[in-house]
Order: C-alpha cells, then sequence, then structure tokens
C-alpha cells in the first residue's frame, strides 16, 4: 500500500492506495454490499495508521465496482437500472460495469454515467460466461470478434471523455475491461485481446484466468496472468480463487499483477478487503468474526438494503441468498434455515436471527470460495461464431439483432 503521492497502482488518472478491486457481481454488488466491503477495508486502513479520505482520483481502499449494467437499458432511461447504479454519497471513486455489444449504445452510456457522476471509472465485461450473455455474442464470446471488441473499448473511451468533460471532472473518466483466457482451451484470445485493448487506449486490463468453459469449474490458471503481464505496458489485475488474503499475495507473487480482483471470495465474506489489506501491508491480522459478529453486519446490511431500495420485502429478498453466504460453517438449526429462506422484514430477521446460537467462534467451513462453481461445458454461442475472428454477416446480424433487443440482464 502506499500514500496519496505514491500509489501502489495507477489505473489512468486514479491512484489505488491499496491494489484491490470488488469484482462486479450481477445481482450482488449494489451499493449496500459495496459500503459493506468498503468499510471493512477502511477500518484495516485505519488499523494500520493509514490515511482513509478519499477522492475521485485517489481510492485509498481500492476500488468497489458496481454490478454489470445493460448499457442498453441506460440510454433508453430505465428507472430500474438508474436505481441499480446509485451510489452512497461517501462513495468515491465510483466504478460501474458496462456490457452490450452495439458501440455506440455502450458509449452513450458511458457518457450518461460519467456526466451525472455516477462513475469515475468505466469497466467493460467481456468476461461473463453465463449462456444468456453469449448466445448473443457477448460477454466473453465477444474478444474473438476483435474489430467489434475494439471498437467497443475506443467507443467506451470517447463517452467517458466526453461525459467526463461535461461534468467538469477535471480529469478523463479512465476504462478498463475485463477478459476470460478465451473461450475454450483452442480458442485462447487473453494476449490478443490484451494486447488490442492496451492499443485502444484501455487504462488496465482484469484477467478471470478462466475460459468461458470452464465457467467457474476447476482452479483458474494464474500462468495466464502472468503470461499477460509480461505483454503488457499497462496495469493487469489477476482474478479467479482468491479466498483468502494468502490467496491474494499469493497470485500477486506469482504473476507480477498489479492488483487483484476478488469476486465469490467476498460473498458473506465483506472482511476479506480487510484481511487484503493488512497481507499487502505486511501485517498478520485477520479477521475471524464470531457469530455475534456476523450476524450484526447481516443486520446492518438488511437495513441498508431496505434504506437503499425504499422496499422492505425486496430488501429481504435481495439479502436471502447472502445470508447462506454469512452463516456458512455456524450452527444454524434447519427450522432457522427454512425461516431465514423466506424472510420477508426486518424485525422477522432480527427475531430469527435472535435463535441462533451466541458466541459461535469463526468456523474454518467459513473459508473459501462461496457462490457459483459449476462443472466445465461447451459454451453457447451464436452459430458460426468461432469460424473466424472476423464480424462476417452472419456475426453482424446476430450482434445486431442482441443490440436491437438489449435483454442481457439476468
Amino acid at each position: 500500500m502506499a500514500s496519496a503521492a505514491e500509489p501502489a497502482m495507477r489505473l489512468g488518472p486514479i491512484g489505488l492506495g491499496t491494489p484491490m478491486v470488488l469484482a462486479p457481481m450481477a445481482a450482488v454488488t449494489n451499493a449496500p454490499f459495496r459500503r459493506a466491503c468498503r468499510s471493512h477495508a477502511l477500518r484495516a486502513l485505519a488499523e494500520l495508521g493509514r490515511d482513509t479520505h478519499a477522492s475521485p482520483t485517489w481510492a485509498p481502499a481500492g476500488l468497489y465496482v458496481c454490478e454489470m449494467i445493460t448499457a442498453r437499458a441506460l440510454v433508453e432511461d430505465r428507472e430500474s437500472t438508474w436505481r441499480l447504479v446509485a451510489a452512497d454519497p461517501d462513495e468515491t471513486p465510483r466504478s460501474v460495469q458496462l456490457h452490450g455489444v452495439d458501440p455506440a449504445t455502450m458509449g452513450e452510456a458511458a457518457r450518461l454515467l460519467v456526466s451525472r457522476g455516477l462513475a469515475h471509472h468505466v469497466d467493460i465485461n467481456f468476461g461473463c460466461p453465463v449462456p444468456k450473455i453469449t448466445r448473443k455474442g457477448g460477454g466473453s464470446a465477444l474478444p474473438w470478434k476483435t474489430s467489434r471488441f475494439v471498437a467497443i473499448i475506443e467507443a467506451v473511451i470517447a463517452g467517458a471523455r466526453a461525459g467526463s468533460e461535461q461534468a467538469g471532472l477535471g480529469f478523463i473518466a479512465p476504462v478498463s475491461v475485463k477478459i476470460r483466457s478465451g473461450i475454450d482451451d483452442d480458442h485462447r484470445v487473453d494476449i490478443d485481446a490484451g494486447l488490442a485493448a492496451q492499443d485502444a487506449g484501455a487504462a488496465a486490463v482484469c484477467l478471470h484466468a478462466r475460459t468461458t468453459a470452464e465457467y467457474y469449474s476447476g482452479s483458474a490458471h494464474w500462468d495466464h496472468i502472468g503470461a499477460l503481464v509480461e505483454v503488457l505496458d499497462i496495469p493487469v489485475l489477476g482474478n479467479g480463487d482468491i479466498g483468502s488474503a494468502e490467496d491474494a499475495l499469493a497470485m500477486r507473487d506469482e504473476t507480477g499483477c498489479a492488483g487483484v480482483e476478488v469476486g465469490r471470495g467476498a460473498q458473506g465474506r465483506p472482511w476479506i478487503f480487510a484481511d487484503i489489506a493488512h497481507a499487502l501491508a505486511g501485517s498478520p491480522r485477520r479477521s475471524r468474526p464470531s457469530s455475534d459478529e456476523v450476524i450484526d453486519m447481516i443486520r446492518t446490511h438488511a437495513r441498508d438494503l431496505a434504506q437503499w431500495g425504499g422496499d422492505e420485502g425486496h430488501a429481504m429478498r435481495d439479502l436471502r441468498k447472502h445470508l447462506g453466504w454469512y452463516l456458512r460453517g455456524f450452527r444454524v438449526g434447519g427450522d432457522v434455515k427454512r425461516r431465514l429462506a423466506r424472510v420477508g422484514s426486518l424485525a422477522e430477521l432480527d427475531d430469527i436471527l435472535g435463535e441462533i446460537e451466541p458466541a459461535q467462534p469463526y468456523p474454518a467451513a467459513a473459508e473459501g470460495l462461496h457462490g457459483r462453481t459449476g462443472h466445465s461445458r461447451r459454451p453457447k454461442l451464436p452459430e458460426g461464431w468461432l469460424d473466424t475472428r472476423e464480424v462476417d454477416a452472419q456475426a453482424m446480424a446476430v450482434l445486431e439483432r442482441a443490440a436491437l433487443e438489449g435483454e442481457f440482464s439476468y
């Protein structure tokens, strides 16, 4: 970690005092979850005696990226999508990840986000392996089509530049890209895409070191990250299988990456960012919260969700997926689990949590990656997608149809 004068990593004009990033995760990394993760990181910095003051160009505790947002929904001014990108008043720098397949739409979405003060940094999703995304040529399928990949990056950079000028930021909001290693082992794109992104003006590349076919199965190929670091001049963020502070240190040491991006390792464990901050500073201190402490975190998260969304019932539905992650490894009775799966109000949540055995020590079973796992699978791609890396007439028809539909949301 470093002072504001000497950042540990640079993302264009934005300095990161701690080179760590919360990965954007659909239906997970909304403002209340980002706040939870950021608050733990800031606590660690305070414990280390570090400055915690942030600005649009200084991120002492790293970056916390909003969940993947459909560009077309922003351009069409959908109120529900604008609610998703809402940030905390004290959240700065603000980061949002965009996805889509049409350069003009992506560029306009970037302009809108930055001009309205909702993003100081824009990330582009070229890494999502979910079939409903890839079968339309989006996500991790798109870097295979090099010209469209580059056109989108250039359009988003232009949009971010225009939005920065309109907002009077005083700097140009940087644009990064997130990619996967490739479609499968026979169709790797990481080196080609990384170099193309750099040439197009991207400020950084994040590599999830798995292919689309591998989905979230097996082990991430950290050697792919190291190979990308070797050929790029811009920072490379490593992503994949960071379930602890020790994993973050190991990835940094093995790959030489400029920073680490944490996804599933943060689900149910927002304190992992405190652990990584301590580890990067050479401190052995680690968070091992008791059941009581975790329950307090759940209650805070629930209140924040209700306040952010303005609907207690919706907040509880959002919280339900987090509950299993938060409580993994702790002794929780079957009846309590069943009731938590249906919890509908803050009062009901308080009552149910009050029935969990108090003062349980932190369980070893809480460690590791949470959320998606699955197995390798044949990627769902448009017909003929892998026949050429050019955008031929068949691919163009797919992309034009997808751009018109704009249906990429989960």
